[in-house]
This record gives structure tokens, C-alpha cells and sequence, in this order.
């Protein structure tokens, strides 16, 4: 008599022994997973890899040297040579989002059993030089950051009589401090004025100078209030009636006072 076959069996014998071979395969794959798993984790990290996003410029006030100082400092130990089922990744990445330089930080194993760590750093816009010895500088979200051993950023200046710096500055009704911030934003974003402006000086009255990079002229600004008609203004006569007269000419321009500009000698 002959042996019946799976294709003999009833629909659903047969179907029943497909799902107890498709679940043993499961139990398999699951067991080399977890074997896998168990392995990585009891590897040890061969090498930290760190990669930092470069500024627009090109250039960083950031090295890999000052994260690793970072993660010894947060963790007490160098990752390197340490079990990798021993290491937060979530609490490394949080550990470095802390330093002021850093805007995020991503941390993953390969498959090379090395850590890779890609930074994210801060991007200051703003130098804050104030009348108490404070230097420091701002990011484009109002965040202070120290200054860099290793690079110093080419932006925009300000100094003269400002408040000490506080986390909630720009929360702030009336802050010197604020109104720099906001008119320094006002200017990055114009194309034209950008890289004509290096410095914003605030008296102790709270009216601004600014000093641009080209001429020898100072620019009376004036207080805070209507700033985008006053740079508006500024711009049209840097644009239509300095390249006539020459940056040479005024020792002194003012967009002070509404709808005027005023050349002075």
C-alpha cells in the first residue's frame, strides 16, 4: 500500500502542518536573532566615529576632540574599549545635546561594533560684547553659546550698554538685549545689507549706531521702534545715491527720523 503524500491529506491536515512548519521556521529565525543580538551586545566598542556638520562657512567651533572631552565628562569613562550593551545611546545623544555648541546629536552601533556619532552644532549669528567684560555669542534661536577655542565666527557685532544675558530675554516687553537679537535677524535675511554691516552699538540711552564695512560713515538708527522702514530706507539710499556720491563723502547717515534719510559730512 502506498504511503500517502501532503498533497493526499485533507485541506485542512494539510494546512494545519504548513502553519507548525512556518511557526518552527519563526522559532528559528527568532532564536539567531536573539543570539545575534546577545552576541552584539556583549561586543566591545572598537572606535568612536564623529562626524560634525561644518557651518555655512565651511568651518566649525567644534572639534571631535571637544565631544569625546564631552562624553568622558558626562560618562566618567571613554566609550572605546567599553561592552556595547553597557551604553544609553538615548543618554549619550541627550548627554551631548547639552553642550552649547551642539544643536542635535545622533548616536547609532554599526556593524563594525563602532560607535557613530553625528553632530548637529549650533550656528551663532550674533557676537554680544557688552559694557560689563561679557563676550559671547547668540544662535539663530537665541540660545548663548561661550566662545570657540578653535575658531572665531565672522558675524554680526554688537556692544555698548546691554543687559547681562537671561534664558528668557526674548520673552521680554522692553530688552536691549532683544531689540539687538531681532534687529541683527532683520538684517542677515537682506541679501544686500548682510554683508555691508559689521557692528550694532547701543548707547546707554538705548539708541543704536551701526557701523557698516564699507565707507567710513556710522549710520544714526536711532531707538528700536520701525526698523524695517529704516533699513528699508537705508538700503534704497546705499542702492541709489552713494555709487553717485561716493562712500567717501558722509561722516555720518542717518535713518532716524520717519521718511528721511540724512547725509552728513
Amino acid at each position: 500500500m502506498a504511503r500517502g503524500t501532503l498533497f493526499d491529506m485533507d485541506p485542512r491536515t494539510q494546512l494545519m502542518l504548513q502553519r507548525i512548519g512556518w511557526a518552527a521556521l519563526g522559532v528559528v529565525f527568532l532564536v539567531v536573532v536573539i543570539s545575534a543580538i546577545q552576541r552584539k551586545e556583549g561586543s566591545l566598542v572598537k572606535e568612536v566615529l564623529i562626524d560634525i556638520q561644518p557651518l555655512e562657512d565651511g568651518n566649525s567651533l567644534l572639534t571631535p576632540e571637544n565631544v569625546r572631552e564631552a562624553i568622558e565628562e558626562g560618562f566618567g569613562y571613554k566609550l572605546e574599549g567599553r561592552a556595547i550593551a553597557t551604553i544609553d545611546m538615548e543618554r549619550l545623544e541627550r548627554k551631548l545635546e547639552e553642550e552649547p555648541f551642539i544643536l542635535n546629536a545622533d548616536a547609532l552601533v554599526n556593524a563594525q561594533d563602532r560607535v557613530e556619532i553625528n553632530i548637529m552644532p549650533r550656528e551663532p549669528i550674533l557676537r554680544v560684547i557688552d559694557n560689563n567684560g561679557f563676550s559671547y555669542y547668540l544662535d539663530r534661536e537665541g540660545i548663548q553659546m561661550p566662545l570657540s577655542d578653535n575658531f572665531t565666527a565672522k558675524v554680526l557685532v554688537v556692544t555698548g550698554s546691554l543687559p547681562r544675558y537671561e534664558a528668557r530675554f526674548l520673552q521680554r516687553k522692553r530688552n536691549r538685549l532683544k531689540e539687538a537679537f531681532l534687529l541683527a535677524q532683520l538684517i542677515l535675511k537682506d541679501e544686500f545689507l548682510a554683508p555691508m554691516t559689521e557692528q550694532i552699538y547701543f548707547d546707554s540711552r538705548g539708541k543704536i549706531t551701526l557701523v557698516p564695512k564699507i565707507g567710513k560713515h556710522t549710520v544714526e538708527f536711532g531707538d528700536f521702534q520701525h526698523a524695517e522702514d529704516k533699513l528699508r530706507r537705508l538700503k534704497i539710499f546705499y542702492r541709489e545715491a552713494l555709487p553717485h556720491e561716493g562712500w567717501r563723502k558722509y561722516s555720518e547717515v542717518s535713518v532716524a527720523y520717519e521718511g528721511q534719510v540724512i547725509g552728513r559730512r
